[in-house]
Parts: C-alpha cells; sequence; structure tokens
C-alpha cells in the first residue's frame, strides 16, 4: 500500500506536536495536516491516538538477532535490517569493527551489493566504518590484533571500489597520519568521528579544524573529562561542530549523563544510536563481536577475557524510550535525536528524518506508551504489530 493516510495521530513535526493526519503517495510524504483531513478517497490508517514519528535512522549498528554485519551475506542483512525494523528504525549505517583488510573489503562489497537490490526492510544507508584506525590504549571490543595507524591509500582504495557507501569513520585523531586522512574524509563529505581515542583537548580541537565533526558513543572508550585536561570528552561537550553519540541503554552511561548532554549539546548535534551487536533481541549466553568471545549476562554484553562492555542490546524504540525517562524531553523533541539529526550528519537531511511534505515516508506508529506499531520505509510497510 503506497497510497495511504494515517489520520488519529500526535505528529512529531519539528520538535513539535501536531494532532492530525499524514498522507503518503508513491512513496514520499504528500501532506501534513492538522485536525481533520478533507476526505481523499485514499485508505485510512486509525494512529488510535499515538505517536507519527519520523523513521528512526541508526549510524552506529553492527548487528541484530544473531547476525553481524561483518557476516558479509544478504541473509546477515536481511537479518539485521528485518529486525530493527520491528523496533522503528528505517535507515542504518553497517557498522564494521577493527578487523583485517580482507574481512572489511568483504563487508564493504556484502553492503555495497545489498544497497543496489531490493531491500525488503530497513533500508541500508551505507556504512560506518568503525576502526581500523583506533587507539591501542582505548580498544573497548575491538580486536587488538588488526588495529592501524591511519592508513590513506587503504581508505583511498575502498572508496573507489565502492563510490558513496562510506558514509562514516571513525578513528583515533592522534595516530600519525590522522589528520590528513580527516582532511580527505571531509573533502568527500564523509562523516569523521572520534572514537576509541586518547586524544587530548588540543588534538581534537586541531582534527576538528581540519574536518571530524562527530564522536562516537560519548564518554565510552575515549580519554574522559578532567578539569586541568578536558580531553575528548571535554572537546566533545564545549565544541558545538561535533555532533555526540550516546548509547541510552542505561549500562553505558548514566542517565544524569543524558541530561547533561541534553543540556550542553546545541541543537542538531546529539543524536541516538544502538551499538548494538548480534545478540540484540536474543536470550543470555555465548556470542562473539569481531572475532571476540562475548558474555551477555541480564541483556548486557562484555568481553568474555577482560569485561569490557562489547556494544549493546540496544533498540532505537527502546533507546528513546530510555532518554525521555532520563531527561524529560517530551517525545517530538527527543524524536530529533533519532532521526533529523543522524539523517544531517550522514548527508540525508533532504530526503528522510523528518515528517514533511516531499520527504521519503519513513515512517513509525506507535502507542502512546511508545510501542512500536507499524514501521514504513518508502511508504512500504515493514513491520506490522
Amino acid at each position: 500500500m503506497q497510497q495511504f493516510r494515517v489520520s488519529n495521530v500526535n505528529i512529531a513535526v519539528n520538535g513539535q506536536s501536531v494532532k492530525g493526519s499524514v498522507t503518503v503517495k508513491d512513496g514520499v510524504i504528500a501532506s501534513v495536516d492538522a485536525g481533520e483531513a478533507a476526505e481523499s478517497g485514499l485508505p485510512v490508517i486509525d494512529g488510535h491516538g499515538g505517536w507519527l514519528l519520523p523513521g528512526f535512522i541508526d549510524v552506529h549498528v553492527h548487528g541484530g538477532y544473531g547476525a553481524d554485519f561483518m557476516d558479509a551475506s544478504r541473509e546477515a542483512y536481511d537479518t539485521i535490517t528485518k529486525f530493527h525494523a520491528e523496533h522503528g528504525t528505517t535507515t542504518m549505517l553497517a557498522t564494521t569493527m577493527t578487523e583485517s583488510q580482507e574481512r572489511i573489503r568483504q563487508a564493504l562489497a556484502a553492503a555495497d551489493d545489498y544497497r543496489q537490490s531490493p531491500m525488503p526492510h530497513a533500508r541500508l544507508g551505507g556504512v560506518h566504518l568503525e576502526g581500523p584506525f583506533i587507539s591501542p590504549d582505548w580498544m573497548g571490543a575491538q580486536n587488538p590484533e588488526f588495529r592501524a595507524d591511519p592508513q590513506l591509500d587503504w581508505l583511498k582504495q575502498w572508496h573507489a571500489d565502492h563510490p558513496g557507501l562510506i558514509k562514516q569513520l571513525t578513528l583515533a585523531p592522534e595516530r600519525e597520519g590522522a589528520l590528513e586522512m580527516i582532511a580527505w574524509l571531509a573533502e568527500q563529505g564523509i562523516a569523521v568521528a572520534a572514537g576509541h581515542t586518547d586524544a587530548k583537548y588540543d588534538v581534537m580541537e586541531a582534527a576538528a579544524d581540519a574536518g571530524l565533526n562527530s564522536a562516537v558513543h560519548t564518554f565510552n572508550a575515549c580519554r574522559g573529562l578532567h578539569h586541568r585536561e578536558p580531553g575528548t570528552v571535554g572537546a566533545v561537550l564545549t565544541d558545538d561542530r561535533i555532533h555526540a553519540e550516546v548509547i541510552a541503554d542505561g549500562h553505558h552511561v548514566h542517565d544524569a549523563i543524558m541530561r547533561l548532554l541534553g543540556r550542553v549539546k546545541p541543537d542538531g548535534k546529539l543524536l541516538l544510536i544502538t551499538d548494538a551487536m548480534s545478540a540484540a533481541g536474543l536470550q543470555d549466553g555465548q556470542y562473539e563481536l569481531g572475532g571476540q568471545a562475548v558474555t551477555m549476562k541480564d541483556g548486557v554484553c562484555r568481553l568474555t577475557v577482560g569485561g569490557n562492555l562489547a556494544g549493546s542490546t540496544l533498540t532505537m524504540e527502546n533507546a528513546l524510550k530510555r532518554f525521555i525517562a532520563a531527561t524529560g524531553w517530551t517525545v517530538p523533541q527527543a524524536s530529533v535525536l533519532a532521526s533529523a539529526n543522524p539523517a544531517a550528519l550522514i548527508g540525508l537531511g533532504d530526503q528522510t528524518g523528518s515528517i514533511a511534505a516531499g520527504k521519503w515516508a519513513d515512517l513509525v506508529l506507535l502507542t502512546e506508551e511508545l510501542e512500536v506499531q507499524r514501521t514504513w520505509v518508502g511508504g512500504l510497510s515493514v513491520f506490522e504489530a
């Protein structure tokens, strides 16, 4: 059904709530109408007084429901995109791990093939390369065997082989060759994020001058905040050029830190991510991430050896709920962090991320309690509770 109207809903429009209806025609939003819309003859879906939000955009997600993007297969990608679509995600970046060049090449090729064929669930918007150009001091759950200092020739070859596929790259800006890589990425319009880094404040500022514009899982796997050396975190909190990701699961950061980020980051510069790994949606047990054993207990994933947090089991649906509960933000305000802000970061803001005429009909219908009921990608229903 590509022509329909969703009525009797609270619509999140640019951080505000509009009671009314949204009309979809041929995969795009045709109109947003306050109050009762005129009879159009189109099929009507009753939202039962719930919320209609822009579909969630997850720029940092490794997998879900037993599959990982590093599996580099269509079956795995179908599993991941289906699972997260059931929780309101309409676009995601296939996020890689610090692995061998060959494994990274395989993941890039698989993602490129996937995005150029019909995608039956959530849309794969591109790839987020998390590593391998990170700090040996802040590996987190990344595999130290494959860590490397920035190699611009590798990156240029990956980009040449798959033009337009890489949408974001995470690196440690203090490593040799990083500033040159950052400048090149910025020239290509690729988001550059600091992460798994020991960067001091002045290094972060130099990186931002070169084009760095984001930070992955803020407060996690990076040099922390100190009053005499503000560090990586100090730069993220105070430099308005830098977007801040937050994993709003209550394990990676305290609720008070969510409130802090919500207060200090300007409009447009804070975004929700899941950093979900293959264990998301499954039961406690033994799993793997980036070639390393992971134990999930009470829904929290940690490296079996060492105990570092290893991604999450979060969904964007639950990230939104947790952030709202922690901060007291309204649903429309928080939805911007899950849709418009990530869309803008990866260059999709003109196509998706908000509910407005002419945008892709990427929509999620939720109950008043924020339980996902339906998900549409380009006007096509990809999930119905």
